[in-house]
């Protein structure tokens, strides 16, 4: 009679950007129950439901445990990693001999959160190969935070604290369920329990009163796709009310008077009636805002998927500026360097830079932009007729099915491809129609570090932590018996042998190289392939701590004594913020132009569109990760989408009825719920299900910049599946 093996392991949850620290119970070489940590100081021994399901995830029997090949009925079939690697690189040899090396892309998504060095070597392989074409789930997420970063300007010693804030403006993010925007990720709801015992006033802009906006001091609850409209306002009350910084104002930024005049027009009575938010509320939260000492504005992907997202985004900096919400000279410095390089931040700007990069596509004249090449265009790009398209995709923790817009197209686009590679752990619904799956390892399987989310600074306001806090861990249990597995970023590597291609390690690019100096890079011996951890090693070389510290406090640690202040602003810094972006001006003066949101509905249409779209995140799931293991979702097998209670009498239906819902693009199944928490008149859908919003999404609002078309405030008909 045998006993069981029973083991306690430390690590992290890597479901998210949140990285919650866990505890893991492993029995016999099997992770069996995970919990919050509390012994990680930074977390109070939190985690939310997809943490504690990560056993179910690796349990789970539709993961895949071996490598797949599509045969001639469609079909898949398991076939070892090492024959699928020389069948896919002979396969792209042949297509970049007949149509050159930019036939081959990448798309990478939010699956490579737990592991990062997978998307690190993908670039490298795809730059060595002399293609350009690598695509995020980013560009599709949030890339007006990027975009409206590069028109403003950033500022080298980031955004002020969130632990010392007097106010916080949210908009479209719920920081209690989707954990790394808007708040600290590191267990948010208790942050915001916290921040409000000590008397911080929290300010939500959302058409629903979340679990962030129900602990909210006002709750500004407007039409969809008007958050650009309420900032515009928000800042007309201010400067009408003088209640701007105008000391920092002369020292740190230009086109004051330019935007002073540009929101002339926003007046509380304007943006009232357009916005649907009552005038008291929108002066309370101005004033609240502006006579604050500190405090910050985030918009997250609720904002992102709205009409004029850049401009949302790009208001949300110039308010930041205009209340000089950024670290002053003096201050504990915000978002410290462990595992990244240490640097002495300043109270200065980092100056305005291009928007668009060197990339471009042939589909709707594109390019690059800061936010990285326009994911929401790939589908077009890779039908678009003609020479120099797009013949080979490579797709690493994706599911553009469910993902991209215009669901249909996409299908369309990744069946006409010569060759569609998928790198996951189940049959996705785009793995299915794949000619090659590879079978990747799940978190607790690899070994990991938190410098991921201290890099997020980079790539957002208030993101990544406020505090020196690192963790690694090393992988916590083996993959299951007979499992053949290819860690992501091996894939990439052994890819590169078979093609006889030579690759190299950057360590830092983009932005982060302006601020951290110039780039690391490390060529390979390509005749010796890097394990995960010493790729992990790699990515923390000239860290302010060493990595070898940091693995001696396997539960993390928070590393005060590399806490730092903020220096002066240089005396040759010449650089101004600019709340004025000549881009961002014409897209106001059009908003203003443009009729309200609500004016899109159509009662003489058959059936008639009398709601407006939203998406939302549920707690269990992660995009489309979380379907199909313990503990499920609602919907009894529809996607859920929910009402105000209201509604439900004026469309004749119930909750708990199955309806089709009815853009003018496309239509789809859900499962209709009561929210009483909802704005009447909104349709809220969970996001990333089979029966998929990006059904309901078509081209409508297309962004010059991104080229992202609008995934909320589309008009809807409901009726009766």
């Amino acid at each position: 009679m045998s006993t069981a093996q029973t083991r306690m392991v430390p690590s992290f949850c890597r479901n998210c950007t949140a990285y919650c620290p866990i505890l893991v119970t492993v029995q016999d070489g099997r992770a069996v129950k995970v919990s919050g940590d509390p012994d990680a100081p930074a977390y109070e021994g939190y985690t939310c439901p997809k943490g504690r399901d990560l056993p179910a995830q690796h349990e789970a029997a539709h993961r895949l445990l071996r490598a797949h090949v599509k045969q001639a009925d469609g079909s898949h079939a398991p076939i070892g990693a090492e024959a699928l690697l020389d069948a896919v690189a002979a396969r792209l040899q042949d297509i970049v001999a007949r149509h050159g090396p930019r036939a081959v892309a990448v798309y990478y998504g939010t699956g490579n959160v737990t592991n990062p060095a997978g998307s690190a070597m993908a670039r490298s392989w795809l730059t060595a190969l002399g293609s350009d074409l690598i695509f995020s789930a980013m560009a599709i997420d949030k890339p007006a935070a990027n975009i409206a970063m590069a028109l403003h300007g950033h500022w080298h010693a980031g955004a002020q604290a969130f632990e010392s804030a007097d106010t916080w403006l949210l908009v479209g993010a719920n920081p209690v369920i989707a954990k790394s925007n808007g708040a600290p990720m590191n267990n948010p709801a208790q942050r915001l329990k916290d921040a409000a015992e000590r008397g911080m006033k929290l300010i939500v802009i959302d058409p629903r009163r979340s679990e962030s906006a129900r602990r909210a001091h006002v709750h500004l609850q407007p039409v969809p796709g008007e958050d650009a409209a309420l900032l515009a306002g928000l800042i007309h009350i201010l400067l009408a009310e003088g209640l701007h910084d105008s000391a920092f104002m002369v020292q740190h930024a230009v086109g004051l008077d330019a935007l002073r005049e540009a929101v002339a027009p926003f007046t509380p009575a304007w943006v009232s009636q357009r916005a649907g938010v009552p005038v008291g509320d929108l002066l309370e939260a101005a004033r609240c805002f502006g006579r604050a000492r500190k405090g910050g504005v985030v918009c997250a992907t609720g904002a992102s998927f709205s009409a004029h997202a850049n401009l949302t985004f790009y208001l949300a900096l110039c308010l930041n500026t205009l209340c000089g919400r950024w670290a002053h000279e003096g201050d504990v410095a915000p978002y410290p360097n462990v595992l990244l390089p240490a640097f002495q931040p300043r109270a200065q700007p980092y100056p305005p830079y291009p928007v668009f990069g060197k990339g471009r596509l042939r589909a709707h004249g594109l390019r690059e932009s800061a936010a990285g090449m326009p994911t929401a265009a790939l589908a077009d790009e890779i039908l678009e007729p003609g020479a120099g398209g797009i013949k080979a995709l490579i797709c690493l923790g994706g599911n553009p099915l469910e993902s991209w817009p215009d669901q249909r197209k996409t299908e369309a686009a990744l069946k006409s491809l010569d060759l569609l590679v998928v790198l996951d752990t189940r049959l996705t619904a785009t793995a299915r129609l794949a000619d090659y799956v590879v079978a990747v390892p799940l978190s607790l399987e690899t070994a990991g570090s938190t410098s991921r989310v201290e890099a997020l600074k980079y790539v957002g306001v208030a993101r990544g932590y406020t505090i020196p806090w690192a963790q690694y861990t090393p992988k916590v249990v083996e993959p299951p018996s007979g499992a053949d597995l290819v860690e992501d970023a091996s894939f990439f590597f052994r890819l590169a042998q078979r093609m006889k291609l030579r690759l190299s390690w950057t360590n830092t690019a983009g932005f982060r190289a302006h601020i951290e100096g110039p780039s690391h890079t490390v060529h390979f011996d390509m005749a010796q392939e890097p394990s995960n951890e010493a790729l992990i090693e790699l990515t923390c070389a000239n860290s302010r701590v060493p990595l070898d510290e940091v693995k001696r406090h396997p539960h993390g640690r928070v590393f005060d004594e590399v806490q730092t202040r903020v220096a002066a602003r240089d005396p040759a810094c010449t650089a101004m913020l600019q709340l004025a972006d000549p881009l961002m001006l014409a897209d106001l003066a059009q908003l203003l132009a443009e009729p309200p949101r609500t004016a899109a509905l159509d009662a003489t249409h058959s059936p008639p569109t009398t709601h407006l779209l939203v998406s939302r995140r549920i707690n269990r799931v992660m995009n489309s990760v979380g379907h199909g293991y313990a503990n499920g979702v609602e919907g009894n097998g529809l996607t859920p989408a929910f009402l105000a209670p209201t509604d439900f009498t004026a469309l004749g239906l119930l909750p708990g009825d199955g309806a089709c819902i009815a853009s003018a693009h496309g239509q789809m199944r859900v499962r209709l719920l009561a929210d009483d928490d909802l704005r009447p008149g909104v349709l809220s859908v969970v996001h990333g299900f089979g029966d998929c919003v990006t059904q309901l999404i078509g081209s409508a609002g297309r962004d010059a910049i991104s080229g992202m078309p609008h995934f909320s405030g589309v008009p809807v008909a409901i009726s009766r599946a």
